[in-house]
């Protein structure tokens, strides 16, 4: 298994960290108490989960006063989630606020813009007593930490209660309202009824943690989870708010979500099998369903049949009814990039009966902190396409390098809005012909956004390149109906180059030399794809000895700039039977 599928749980919360917007997942520290039998004394110790557990998870969402993009308190690093369901002694719960605010402290210094937040069970006497509610019992362990998460047995009396309680000091934003989806017990809300709660939540201005989300997936129909994440949080969308990702050019979306039955680059399928790997995934778009004027309809969703590149395209489709003559403008993406010079490239197809065009709303730069947090009036700017014989097209050839597909549609266009902070990527849908009850479909490949001025920088060479933690083992043939015993190889692959501008690499090997005269030499084959500087290579079949392998690193750019084989990173391995 390569290493960036191991790490599966920890890019969890990487990806937050790189939208630094929206969907917070907990990461639990479970603490356990030591064998000193004069003082209570906690340990920190990371509970080690090597895939994401969906039931434990708890999702947390913050209210209005933490919606814009900038000072966004939510953290950039892990949310700590202290959750200590268990009796304390004396001495223990005495320490216990000081630990959490030494905690705290050192979290903020060590991982900024992280938080740690403390569960309701132990009260300030020690006893494990749940309050379903922040009060004066359990009010010293929120006041030593940056929030509090309540348990799920709440009623709309404690909420009220707790909006009136003095003692919150204006941080009822970071007072997180416990629901449980599988709503076990006396609960508001849960399973498809958990807008419920979060209404009662958002009315009270508290904000949310969302507990074990993975009810969709265990409870419902496994063949229509994609169907049923949809419409478990088409619900809940009403009472969630904004959070734009910010980001800076060149920015680069192909909406893949990190899994798929399908490994696709530039259109085309490199790979036909199952896969997981949320390290993979990219900025996601709206997924929503709105009823248009008349009997119309339009909804968007990710579909793994067909992808540009990574697991999966947005597919947008609906009826436009004949009374609706003018575009639909269909939400994409909600964002906070600042603009310069800048290259548009989007990929896409749609079915005949509709043209398609961008659409993007942008704000002024010189807008202070403050304005930029409000609702401020956005202007809306549609890019004018580029003809192929464009002088940017020309000047940079490998713009348009294996991008002309036969079933996709490239298109270019060129922004100068220097000043100008893009907020809003939407897709202008008109229908074609004489005004008639329209259905349609559009699948988006990717959108991209590049700096002008960055596609003059010379490119990086892959540095450090080694192999190491070899392994041979023989085995089976490929083939079911094989009897021939294999060769294959084990390795571990690691090399340095910077990430900044890097979307993911691509590990390639070719036989130099083999006993096989009917295998071609050269020929490139795609192992697999690397998420970081660090690659394993688990049963890979080779030739039988004596032999020569060439295992090839490639960095694929974010611009899509395909680069010279000169800069990639190779290795030899020759290798004979002693």
């Amino acid at each position: 298994m390569p290493p960036e599928n191991v790490h599966s749980c920890q890019k969890l919360l990487t990806t937050r960290q790189n939208s630094r917007r929206g969907l917070l997942i907990s990461q639990h520290l479970c603490l356990t108490k030591t064998t000193r039998k004069t003082e209570g004394f906690f340990k920190v110790q990371r509970q080690k989960h090597h895939t994401p557990s969906t039931t434990g998870s708890t999702l947390m969402f913050s209210t209005t006063s933490r919606t814009t993009w900038s000072a966004f308190p939510l953290p950039s690093g892990p949310m700590q989630h202290i959750s200590m369901e268990l009796l304390f002694l004396d001495n223990a719960v005495k320490t216990t606020p000081l630990f959490l605010r030494y905690l705290t402290n050192q979290m903020h210094q060590q991982i900024p813009g992280s938080m740690v937040i403390w569960y309701d069970s132990v009260i300030e006497n020690g006893e494990l007593k749940w309050q379903n509610e922040l009060n004066q019992s359990n009010r010293v362990f929120f006041d030593a930490c940056d929030g509090f998460f309540t348990n799920y047995n709440w009623t709309p009396q404690n909420l009220e209660w707790m909006a009136d309680y003095c003692l919150t000091n204006g941080r009822k934003a970071d007072i997180y309202v416990g629901v449980d989806v599988f709503a076990r017990g006396n609960v508001v809300g849960g399973m498809f009824e958990t807008h419920k709660a979060l209404e009662i939540i958002r009315n009270h201005n508290f904000s949310a943690a969302i507990f074990a989300p993975g009810w969709v997936y265990e409870t419902q129909d496994k063949t229509k989870l994609r169907h049923n994440q949809d419409k478990f949080w088409a619900l809940l969308k009403s009472h969630l708010y904004i959070h734009r990702p910010a980001l800076s050019l060149p920015f680069v979306s192909s909406f893949c979500q990190g899994f798929g039955n399908a490994v696709y680059w530039k259109g085309k399928c490199e790979r036909k099998r199952n896969w997981f790997n949320l390290t993979a995934q990219e900025i996601q778009p709206w997924y929503y369903y709105e009823q248009l004027d008349g009997h119309g309809w339009i909804q968007s969703r990710g579909c793994p049949e067909d992808a540009w590149n990574g697991g999966c395209s947005l597919l947008i489709d609906g009826l436009i009814p004949a009374i609706h003559t003018s575009p639909i403008c269909a939400k994409i993406l909600s964002v906070h990039v600042p603009l310069s010079e800048a290259l548009v490239c989007f990929v896409y197809k749609s079915s005949s009966q509709v043209t398609i065009s961008l659409e993007l709303k942008v704000s002024n730069a010189l807008l202070s902190e403050d304005e930029q947090k409000q609702d401020v009036k956005l202007t809306r700017v549609s890019p004018v396409l580029l003809p192929e014989d464009h002088e940017l097209i020309q000047q940079f050839p490998s713009i348009k390098e294996n991008t002309w597909n036969t079933t996709w549609t490239v298109r270019f266009s060129k922004l100068n809005l220097k000043g100008c902070i893009l907020k809003e990527i939407g897709l202008n849908i008109q229908m074609v012909g004489e005004p008639s009850d329209t259905a349609f479909s559009c699948r988006m490949g990717e959108i991209m956004f590049l700096d002008i001025a960055s596609l003059h920088v010379p490119s990086e060479l892959v540095q450090d390149f080694s192999i190491h933690d070899i392994v041979w083992l023989r085995g089976a043939g490929g083939s079911s109906h094989s009897t021939s015993c294999c060769l294959y190889l084990n390795a571990t692959l690691q090399w340095s180059y910077s990430t900044k501008l890097v979307r993911h690499f691509k590990v390639y090997c070719r036989h130099l030399k083999g006993p096989n005269t009917k295998i071609p030499e050269y020929e490139l084959v795609v192992v697999g794809r690397a998420y970081s500087q660090l690659y394993r290579i688990t049963e890979l079949p080779v030739l039988e000895p004596p032999a020569q392998l060439e295992l090839l690193v490639e960095p694929v750019l974010q611009n899509g700039f395909p680069l010279p084989m000169s800069c990639w990173g190779k290795r030899c391995v020759s290798y004979t039977e002693i």
